[in-house]
């Protein structure tokens, strides 16, 4: 029996197992790094062992320290997340070696399922369909095809190579790059991710879940998953099912899992992967099941039987968005810093199903958590459960139209465009989908109306914040003269790039007049502001009330409130259409230093972790030069032009901030 538990994984996940943990009465261990101290999972955990550390590699992916951890604070079992150790036999073989109980699949089978290439043919030779698999790329001849590493995660390392003149150069890159033997595989176009969630027993029972519709992916990793499919009718259900069945069994495996599916529109599908761990997406199975997967994970992992005798029923919709920490502007990059303020309104539970429909919050983040580089991008999982798809893809738009989002830059915007988009809402839906409607790229606020009125409220409440804390004359109108002649005005730096703020108050403390214009950043002027020729460029609005937090706002006859959070110089605002974040710009900017011609920037702070080339090298435009790590994944850095390496001021394992220097290039 479990009696002491310690989760090899931080945040979220950490806390999901806990809250199970608790329940059923298992005591809990959390492990932390340097920079997770003071993070939701470790006081939460019952106790919790310092792992001396300033990166994932040195702390939470070393399995020898995390089996020390335990037997410090006398673990008998150690969970491993939904990471890198979940999946690697090595560790799963070293704890069972250490007497404690390994909550997952055997270390054998996890070294079968380390091999895509030796799973499939396992699989394929029970009969579940596979797609063709080449280990030579010489003898490809049809095209296009898919590389894949042979032991890869997340997407990393794939290509899709469609002529045979780019076939051998997109090898050679993706071997550099992930230093893993390679297959190749048909490249099927237009088809649906589904993954079959599955339970096994030791006592030969395998029990599936219904189906997750995983296919609004972005670089091959999910954004979106939802439970049913719009797409999977019940006969096509229970073939998959079967399929999976055959498939777990066929590989011998125990445990939690997802047997994962390409479907195309004629309904044929082949196997992908068995995924050996808890996956992020199971918060919307457990919605529609009513059951506790973690729960059904530690009785299988003790011994026991499946409490159920086959498939549960599925009851209602649910769908569930990944939050991350990305950066649109810099091609979606991982970004980090610290999160002011995360709100979500309405919801129902966390980290277990819930009782009825509503939003389910499972998160490891909260305000001022500082978002860094030890774990992925993920900030939060929400779940929306309801009667019907159409009512949970709506509370989900709405939830998070309406989230508090601040100081670290997010996909939220994208998320809501998707749940809102007509073919979204109708299920038509594939691994294509963002490639092929660009426009729920664009920021949810982009009305020029929308974005206009949320900088003057901007402006209202930085006004009404310095009124307050006026040491003197605090009880007249902010910008109170005995003969009013000029605009109070601010200058921000917004999501288009700078825009000037101008308003007017009349002797009562009501607007007069205001307007906002763009600026071109070359022509800015900020010392000498509120030179517009006119304040009639707005609709007719009335200041119903504001302070430093909040402005409520009369536009043409429509009251609507704006929450205004400021931090130093920057001031979040959210609206009921979407949130804009606006940085107010000095009247007298210190000068930024200018960058040696050929330099290459960290585009996001991480660890370097190899460098592949050395000063006086002469390199290939787009030749890797080195990569960077962060939030679990690894970037790589390409020459964008060939030419020699001049200066290489990093090495391996060495930190760096966005923007630091990485390496110079001088041009041939």
């Amino acid at each position: 029996m479990i009696r002491r538990l310690l989760v090899a994984n931080r945040g979220e996940i950490a806390r999901r197992v806990f809250s199970t943990c608790r329940l059923v009465g298992i005591e809990t261990v959390a492990v932390y790094s340097d920079a997770d101290s003071d993070a939701q999972h470790v006081t939460e955990a019952d106790y919790a062992v310092h792992l001396s550390g300033g990166t994932a590699a040195s702390t939470y992916l070393r399995g020898d320290l995390i089996i020390a951890a335990a037997r410090r604070a006398g673990a008998n079992a150690i969970h491993p997340g939904d990471g890198a150790l979940a999946e690697d036999p090595e560790f799963a073989a070293a704890v069972a070696d250490a007497g404690m109980i390994w909550v997952g699949p055997p270390a054998k089978t996890l070294g079968m399922l380390h091999s895509k290439i030796e799973t499939k043919a396992v699989v394929a030779e029970a009969g579940v369909p596979v797609l063709p698999t080449a280990t030579d790329p010489e003898q490809i001849t049809d095209f296009p095809v898919l590389i894949k590493p042979d032991s890869g995660r997340g997407g990393q390392g794939m290509r899709v190579v469609r002529d045979p003149h780019t076939l051998a150069e997109a090898v050679a890159s993706t071997r550099q790059e992930i230093g893993d033997e390679i297959f190749c595989e048909p490249y099927v176009e237009n088809v649906r991710h589904i993954e079959v969630p599955i339970i096994a027993d030791t006592h030969g029972a395998v029990v599936p879940f219904g189906e997750r519709e995983c296919s609004v992916q972005r670089r091959y990793q999910k954004i979106i998953e939802e439970t049913p499919s719009p797409a999977v009718d019940p006969a096509l259900r229970e073939e998959l099912c079967r399929a999976a069945i055959i498939a777990v069994r066929a590989i011998g495996y125990v445990g939690a899992g997802a047997v994962e599916f390409l479907l195309d529109s004629e309904g044929d599908f082949w196997f992908l992967e068995l995924t050996p761990s808890l996956q992020v997406e199971h918060a919307v199975t457990e919605c529609v099941s009513g059951y506790d997967l973690v729960r059904l994970q530690l009785l299988v992992s003790e011994g026991g039987h499946l409490p159920m005798p086959g498939p549960p029923p599925i009851r209602g919709h649910a769908i569930e968005v990944r939050i991350c920490a990305e950066d649109p502007a810099y091609a979606w990059l991982p970004a980090s810093g610290t999160l002011h303020r995360f709100g979500v309104p309405d919801v129902a539970g966390s980290f277990r199903p819930l009782p009825q429909p509503g939003l389910r919050l499972d998160t490891g983040v909260t305000d001022g958590s500082v978002v860094g580089l030890q774990g992925d991008s993920m900030l939060a999982k929400l779940v929306a459960w309801a009667p019907t798809r159409q009512e949970a893809a709506r509370m989900l738009a709405s939830a998070l139209t309406r989230t508090q989002l601040h100081g670290v830059v997010t996909n939220r915007d994208l998320l809501v465009r998707v749940l809102r988009h007509q073919a979204f809402r109708a299920g038509d839906v594939d691994t294509g989908f963002l490639d092929r409607h660009p426009e729920v790229f664009a920021p949810l606020l982009s009305s020029v109306d929308a974005v206009r009125i949320s900088c003057l409220a901007a402006a209202l409440a930085g006004a009404a914040a310095r009124r307050a804390i006026a040491p003197v004359l605090a009880s007249l109108p902010s910008g109170w003269r005995n003969v009013p002649s000029g605009s109070q005005t601010a200058v921000y730096d917004g999501p288009a790039g700078p825009v000037e703020v101008g308003y007017r108050m009349n002797r009562h403390g009501e607007l007069a007049g205001w307007w906002v214009r763009s600026v071109d950043p070359e022509e800015l002027d900020l010392a000498g502001l509120g030179q517009a020729p006119t304040l009639d460029d707005h609709p007719p609005t009335m200041v119903v009330h504001a302070d430093g937090g909040r402005v409520d706002l009369d536009v043409n006859g429509i009251r609507l409130s704006l929450k205004v959070h400021r931090v130093g110089d920057i001031s979040y605002v959210d609206s009921p259409e979407g949130s804009v974040t606006l940085r107010e710009l000095s009247r007298f900017p210190l000068p930024s230093p200018e960058a040696t011609e050929g330099s290459l920037i960290a585009p996001l702070p991480g660890a370097v972790r190899r460098v592949l080339v050395v000063p006086g090298q002469r390199v290939r435009a787009g030749e890797l030069l080195l990569t960077l790590e962060a939030m679990k994944l690894e970037h790589p850095v390409h020459a964008p032009s060939a030419g020699v390496v001049a200066s290489l001021p990093v090495r391996p394992g060495a930190e760096v901030d966005t923007g630091e220097l990485l390496a110079v290039l001088d041009p041939e």
